[in-house]
């Protein structure tokens, strides 16, 4: 017998829930009509010139209208969240929750580099790119977990992000919010991981007051800085509706 929702919603790690939870009510208010898209999406002018500083949130947590597109992100976004905070994050949510924050800001400045040089100007929500950032740590934390795609063929998990960009490819879709975020997930990559192991020295520290919001007095129980315990392997099946979505 599958599981009740509510008994998947309650055992959801934290960050993922708030997250998650966060992004149904955008949806949900937008197809209730409380809320426009206009009054949500990244905007830097109005951010700047008429003080809507909201947009800088509220775009992280905008994919699409109610409907198959957004369920499909949801249900990729929330799984590869949920495996990545269950395992190398494991007891420690505030250092999870500062991996999205640097993420969200380093997305901001990128875009906004791009925006104000006029490389390009038509990200209007970064919620695609959070999440494949999310996707991207995932697949560079657990290296030795293998993935069948359709059956055909099978490839390690760092290829994950790549797969689904040349499937975006393949299928004309605009690539530039996901390679914002490997750029962001890489990014995170190197400072938390590849850096600290071959200088010995940690650039990225989650603050104190994030670690007593989200932690208390709980004790981590992994090391950021050795590489995590692998879980049993898990298979993913995609298909290519999947990673037409991407």
């Amino acid at each position: 017998m599958a599981q009740p929702f509510e008994d998947w919603y309650k055992n959801l790690p934290i960050v993922t829930k708030i997250y998650m939870t966060g992004c149904v009510v955008t949806s949900v208010s937008v197809y209730l009509g409380l809320v426009g898209p206009l009054r949500l999406y990244l905007n830097f002018p109005l951010v700047f010139g008429r003080y809507e500083f909201w947009r800088l949130f509220t775009n992280f947590f905008f994919y699409d209208e109610i409907g198959m597109n957004f369920f499909f992100h949801m249900y990729f976004l929330v799984r590869h969240s949920r495996l990545l905070e269950e395992s190398s994050f494991r007891g420690r949510s505030a250092d999870y929750l500062f991996m999205w924050i640097f993420g969200s800001f380093l997305l901001l400045i990128m875009d906004a580099f791009l925006f104000y040089t006029k490389i390009y100007t038509r990200v209007l929500f970064l919620a695609p790119s959070i999440a494949f950032m999310v996707i991207y740590v995932w697949s560079k934390r657990n290296p030795n977990m293998h993935i069948s795609f359709l059956g055909l063929f099978t490839f390690s998990a760092p290829y994950l992000p790549w797969v689904i960009l040349i499937m975006g490819y393949l299928f004309n879709h605009d690539l530039t919010t996901d390679l914002l975020g490997a750029a962001a997930g890489h990014a995170y990559y190197f400072l938390e991981d590849a850096y600290p192991l071959s200088s010995n020295r940690r650039l990225l520290k989650t603050p104190s007051f994030l670690k007593t919001l989200m932690d208390g007095q709980q004790q981590p129980i992994v090391d950021a800085h050795q590489q995590p315990q692998q879980l049993n392997p898990i298979q993913n099946v995609l298909n290519e509706d999947d990673l037409d979505q991407q």
